[in-house]
């Protein structure tokens, strides 16, 4: 997703609509999501595995065979649907898999492997789309998805703890409308100016009508589509809070970074791509070192010590300026990726400590899917807290520019600018356009900063599993 989201802004010029390329994905992923325990319960999780990554390549394949917006979109769907299960089934089998000692390790594996996308996503992503075209940012998943299907033929067993229960139509309807609604409400929020649309109006009490709706089934239906029994262990809801929080800042980060230094610093996409890979080598080293830590050092203080580093950065990043070079913007994003592999692998280890196996597999789309709606929402409201800051950042710059300003007049203002002719004002509102869009960035990370710093007194809201464990023993022994 890193490597589609930074290549598609090379077409946008092309494709005025193409947020829907975008948006499609993520509607349709939000949806499925949550299915995954009922699909693993009632196919297995092996045969749930080889559908998703057969349909997901197939789906790739069309996308980069499209002629034409609506098609990119239906298949992007497509790719949604079927990608939709893969991540939170991979940390259903690993957990099941590994007893709890030896799951830190292991999710320090899986997670170094997810954190090869940012290093090589970018970089092979702008390549592709200079040297070929975009097509082959999608062409580029038919070898990955043949491996992987090798790969889940010949290791993956089927799910010991399946158990099928009967599928929640009404839940999963109330569900998904609430889902549609509020993405199309975040997505299309920002252009339509938020609620003076009626159209925003529209999907925002539809997603929360829907909602209470869904809340209200839930509570009195004997088998609802989400258990209940999720929202009883304490550690896995403070994991959703805390990923939901979290995933407001880190993806609206790599959201925000590409424009910025491909229209403010100038930066071609390859060269975009560089200078974000040292955050994938952050994550991929302090997941390395948080998969050694956990069992051995409190695993809250891990989450702490993460979140103090995503602090760090973003401290760092509202010091940016037009003048800085690329190794501030890199060093930065190191220090990101190392607070966001001490934060999530952990957090992730924590959530699943004392869940019930058996759901697992509904667990981890629970958790994907909020994380998810946490990237969403967090690229949504930081894109308008930006759009704002810059449109009252420009009239407080372009304010003493005046006739009457003698600053505003040459020796001072030198040409191309100019407050006489027309080009000269044009250049002139460019560069005060240029300033405020600087500014707007830089106070976009400092709110992500005070942000980071609210979350980190959440932390000691979790349990430790060994605590956990010691109440439920002398529970037993009271019994």
């Amino acid at each position: 997703m890193i490597m589609i989201s930074i290549m598609l802004a090379t077409i946008m010029t092309a494709l005025d609509q193409i947020t829907w390329v975008l948006t499609s994905y993520i509607i349709a992923a939000a949806i499925i999501t949550p299915m995954t325990g009922w699909l693993a319960g009632r196919l297995g999780r092996k045969q749930v595995f080889v559908i998703s990554i057969i349909g997901f390549t197939l789906a790739s394949a069309l996308c980069g065979a499209a002629q034409s917006l609506p098609q990119i979109v239906l298949f992007r769907v497509l790719q949604g649907v079927f990608g939709a299960a893969m991540m939170p089934l991979s940390q259903a089998v690993m957990l099941d898999t590994y007893p709890i000692e030896q799951r830190g390790p292991v999710m320090a594996i899986w997670g170094m492997g997810v954190s090869v996308a940012p290093i090589i996503g970018p970089v092979l992503g702008g390549w592709l789309t200079d040297e070929l075209n975009w097509r082959w940012i999608f062409y580029i998943n038919l070898p990955v998805g043949i491996a992987c299907l090798v790969g889940v033929f010949t290791f993956i067993h089927e799910d010991k703890h399946a158990t099928k229960r009967p599928f929640d139509i009404m839940g999963f309807s109330l569900l998904s409308v609430m889902l549609a609604a509020f993405q199309l409400f975040l997505d299309r929020g920002q252009n339509n100016d938020w609620f003076s649309s009626v159209e925003t109006q529209i999907e925002a009490g539809v997603a929360a009508l829907a909602l209470i709706l869904f809340i209200i089934h839930s509570l009195g239906f004997d088998k609802p589509f989400l258990p209940i029994g999720l929202l009883r262990d304490a550690n896995f809801v403070t994991a959703l809070i805390l990923g939901l929080a979290v995933g407001l800042l880190i993806f609206s980060v790599l959201a925000l970074l590409p424009p910025m230094t491909e229209s403010l610093l100038g930066y071609p996409v390859v060269t975009t791509g560089l200078v974000m890979a040292p955050r994938g080598v952050g994550s991929l080293i302090s997941i390395f070192l948080a998969g050694r830590l956990v069992g051995r050092v409190d695993t809250r203080m891990i989450i702490i010590t993460g979140l103090l580093l995503l602090a760090t950065a973003f401290f760092g990043m509202s010091h940016f300026s037009l003048q800085m070079d690329a190794h501030t913007i890199a060093l930065s994003g190191f220090v990101q990726g190392l607070g966001t592999g001490l934060v999530f692998m952990p957090m992730a280890t924590l959530a699943f400590a004392t869940l019930d196996p058996a759901l697992r597999a509904d667990g981890t789309g629970v958790l994907t899917l909020v994380r998810n709606l946490g990237n969403s929402a967090g690229i949504s409201i930081m894109q308008t807290v930006f759009t704002r800051t810059v449109q009252v950042a420009h009239s407080r710059l372009a304010e003493p520019l005046t006739q009457d300003n003698p600053i505003a007049r040459a020796p001072y203002l030198a040409a191309p600018y100019s407050l006489n002719n027309e080009t000269g004002m044009a250049v002139l509102n460019g560069e005060v356009t240029r300033q405020a869009s600087m500014v707007a960035y830089v106070d976009v990370f400092h709110l992500m900063f005070i942000i980071t710093l609210a979350a980190i007194p959440m932390v000691l809201l979790v349990r430790k599993p060994n605590d956990q464990i010691a109440d439920l023993q002398r529970a037993v022994q009271h019994v």
